[in-house]
């Protein structure tokens, strides 16, 4: 009976005598050996079972070893695969190898030792070779089973996965789920994802940004009211603790409740009643409670701006997002994301970014994070005439902010001096020696354009770059040049 654990070695030769040569040679080396006789036996034998190496003589009959091992490679790509050729046929095995069909060859006649060498290695090789196939499936599937399951978010990082990871074992419970992450970083399409993937999904969400809604009616925000219960309440209310019974309600920036009004948002937590602001009657819901912070939790509660029992109560499973700059490549995803979106909302036609665009959106440091991000692609796909988005769009948009971005945004060039050092350089370089005479003296528009030009020339045409070590916006930079173009300084 064949051993499953064991690596298979799959001998083929029209030979009798030379196939029991090679099964008693072989037999030494810890694997099961099978022989067939010719290519198409041999082709039945991989078909029905995995075979790790494949040793086969190149002239055979109605199918030679070339031809084979060209079908293996197809149908079995991990087989290693080796010819048993003569010197005469060298030619057609150096052609077999160029074009992947096989890994090496034995000459005929063979040395035993070499033999068992090679088949040694041969195993070893179809071992790393599995590893890596199954590793890259895995992360394949992995990948295209999340993007299919988080349609609201774009994006493969590890970062993220981790998180995707979070909400799919999360959602499905009915336990609290409480979001940390900065401004920006997603944390309402994080609940969106909770909540469309849980047992609610056919139930209402509801989200109310707790920091948006002034304080005196909060609370008739969440509970409702009744007519009359106080001025301009002309009429009965529901809150969002009504419209969210059986499905779930979303409380961004919790911490920005008033702190009275956490403790009455504590009771409803724990017993799921209520009453609207004004009315004796008691009303029961079933809500999920999902809630966010862009706070430290911790340092909240010590401000005494977050009750600690209500943090406790809602922070059942815990999901942080990660800022935009620690994301990796998804900075690019999604502004070509953002950018595709945008193209059809503007009706514009814009075919992508050009390569100093993208190092500066992957350089830059986003502290609005996606949500910044889409801004400035929005008003870059209004702003650009294409076909390409270019560096100078972005930073026109990034406007003030693009003083933010590091002295190493420009990914080609060597960094030989801190930012300071070359701020230093550049003003030591630009700076004029006092005027001999008063003919001599230069006017401002001069001095600055001079000093400006020679900026942009150390930085080597970098306008960004040089935009910050003289201490200005690109926006100011890209101005001025117009303004020289269209009326030159005398």
């Amino acid at each position: 009976m064949q051993n499953l654990n064991k690596s298979i070695i799959l001998f083929v030769d029209d030979e009798p005598a030379i196939l029991r040569s090679l099964h008693r040679i072989a037999s030494k080396v810890d694997a099961t050996i099978l022989t067939a006789s010719g290519g198409f036996e041999a082709l039945e034998i991989i078909e029905s079972s995995h075979v790790d190496v494949i040793v086969s003589d190149i002239n055979m009959p109605n199918m030679d070893g070339n031809q084979l091992l060209e079908q293996v490679a197809q149908i079995s790509p991990e087989t290693v695969r080796i010819v048993l050729t003569s010197c005469d046929n060298m030619d057609t095995v150096l052609n077999a190898i160029n074009c992947g069909h096989i890994w090496g060859y034995l000459q005929k006649p063979w040395d035993n030792f070499e033999l068992i060498v090679k088949l040694k290695q041969a195993l070893q090789l179809q071992h790393i070779l599995a590893e890596r196939t199954l590793m890259r499936r895995t992360i394949d599937q992995y990948q295209i089973y999340h993007k299919a399951k988080f349609e609201g978010f774009v994006g493969d990082s590890i970062p993220m996965q981790f998180v995707y990871s979070c909400i799919e074992q999360s959602a499905p419970s009915s336990a609290s789920v409480f979001i940390t992450g900065p401004s920006g970083s997603g944390k309402e399409v994080a609940a969106q994802a909770i909540h469309r993937l849980s047992k609610r999904k056919n139930g209402p969400f509801i989200a109310l940004n707790c920091a948006a809604i002034p304080s005196e009616l909060m609370e008739s925000e969440i509970f409702g009211h009744i007519k009359g219960a106080f001025s301009g309440a002309v009429s009965n209310r529901d809150g969002a603790a009504t419209l969210a019974n059986g499905g779930s309600l979303f409380l961004d920036e919790i911490g920005e409740m008033d702190i009275s009004l956490q403790a009455k948002l504590l009771r409803f937590i724990q017993t799921g009643c209520f009453q609207k602001v004004g009315s004796g009657k008691e009303e029961k819901v079933d809500i999920r409670f999902i809630s966010a912070t862009n706070r430290e939790p911790q340092v909240a509660i010590d401000e005494k701006k977050l009750r600690e029992d209500l943090f406790y109560r809602l922070n059942v499973i815990s999901i942080s997002l990660p800022a935009l700059n620690e994301r990796g490549n998804d900075i690019v995803k999604l502004a070509e994301h953002f950018l595709s979106h945008f193209c059809e909302v503007e009706e514009k036609v814009l075919a992508g970014f050009s390569t100093d665009a993208e190092n500066l959106i992957k350089s830059y440091s986003w502290p609005g994070n996606v949500r910044q991000l889409q801004n400035v692609i929005h008003s870059s796909t209004i702003m650009s005439e294409g076909p390409l988005i270019s560096e100078k769009v972005i930073a026109q948009q990034l406007g003030q902010q693009a003083r933010q971005i590091d002295s190493t945004m420009n990914l080609q060039q060597p960094i030989l001096a801190s930012h300071a050092e070359q701020q230093q350089n550049v003003q030591s370089t630009i700076s004029t020696s006092p005027p001999s005479s008063m003919s001599s003296i230069a006017t401002l528009a001069d001095v600055e354009k001079h000093a400006i030009e020679q900026a942009i020339e150390l930085c080597q045409d970098n306008i960004v770059k040089a935009a910050s070590l003289l201490g200005v916006s690109p926006s100011t930079l890209y101005r001025k040049i117009q303004q020289w173009q269209t009326t030159p300084v005398e």
